[in-house]
């Protein structure tokens, strides 16, 4: 990650060059007064050398008056707290590259150019450095997308948004959106070995179960299915009877219209037969 501190270092210009002290803009001022001290900057710093010691002044001021801007795009993350630091460092580094690329007079002013430009930076470093499965990029901008609308939804509705209006913001489908918010699941990869909560000793890997029993069925049960093709219409219905519907010898007898003895015979012939051929093949 860049050091942010060393490619935007606080320093404090003449107030004669700005009109008032350099620096973090004060709680009363305004956008609109930001914009125009920070084109009127601009300006002066296009007269000047690039890399001479008042040009770096000027420009360090810029970052620091526009630094309001990386906070507003950083907010759009505020799910990823895992991710605060890095994240506003990314933005700040967008910051510096929309002022050292944009160009007073062209365009619709600098807040216009500046907002994509870091925007752009975040989601470059989403799409290359926090991936740890590898996910396509389109999947990456959906995902994006969703959490940008989930956010900005959740701050106007004043609860969290349902999957049918981050749609409707997107103009997707409801199964788009929780494919873009299952994509999340890519971002970490976490240990079976963690424990679950700070009070018990449970890990991830003891509560996904153990092996299940009915695996050892499964030969058996390939290997079976041409043996039970052979057997007589009757004897397959009550095959699957007790062994699907898990009926007993007493019910399947009343559907078949035999006795539970009678039935009772049937399955143990049956089940004698299907061993045999087992035991043969």
């Amino acid at each position: 990650m860049p050091n942010v501190t060393a490619l935007a270092p606080k320093t404090r210009s003449h107030p004669s060059e700005t009109g008032g002290a350099a620096g973090e803009p004060g709680p009363d001022t305004t956008g609109a007064q930001i914009r125009e001290r920070s084109e009127a900057l601009f300006r002066r710093m296009q007269m000047l050398s690039p890399g001479s010691p008042r040009h770096r002044t000027l420009r360090n001021e810029i970052v620091e008056l526009n630094l309001n801007l990386a906070a507003v795009v950083c907010n759009r993350y505020r799910r990823r707290p895992d991710l605060r630091e890095d994240l506003r460092q990314v933005a700040v580094v967008g910051l510096i590259k929309a002022v050292d690329g944009y160009r007073p007079g062209r365009g619709n002013g600098f807040l216009a150019y500046a907002m994509p430009t870091i925007s752009g930076e975040v989601k470059r470093y989403f799409r290359d450095h926090t991936w740890q499965l590898h996910v396509r990029r389109g999947e990456q901008e959906l995902f994006l997308a969703v959490v940008k609308a989930r956010d900005e939804l959740g701050a106007a509705l004043g609860r969290d948004p349902s999957d049918q209006d981050i749609a409707e913001r997107l103009g997707i489908s409801e199964e788009q959106v929780r494919k873009g918010i299952a994509l999340g699941d890519a971002h970490r990869i976490t240990s079976l070995d963690r424990t679950l909560r700070p009070d018990a000793p449970d890990t991830a890997h003891a509560v996904h179960g153990g092996e299940d029993p009915a695996l050892e069925l499964t030969e058996n049960l390939v290997a079976l299915r041409p043996l039970i093709a052979q057997l007589p219409a009757r004897d397959r219905q009550i095959l699957a009877l007790r062994f699907c519907d898990d009926m007993t010898q007493s019910e399947i007898g009343e559907v078949v219209g035999l006795s539970q003895m009678h039935v009772s015979r049937l399955l143990t012939r049956t089940c004698a037969r299907l061993r045999d051929g087992l035991m043969a093949g």
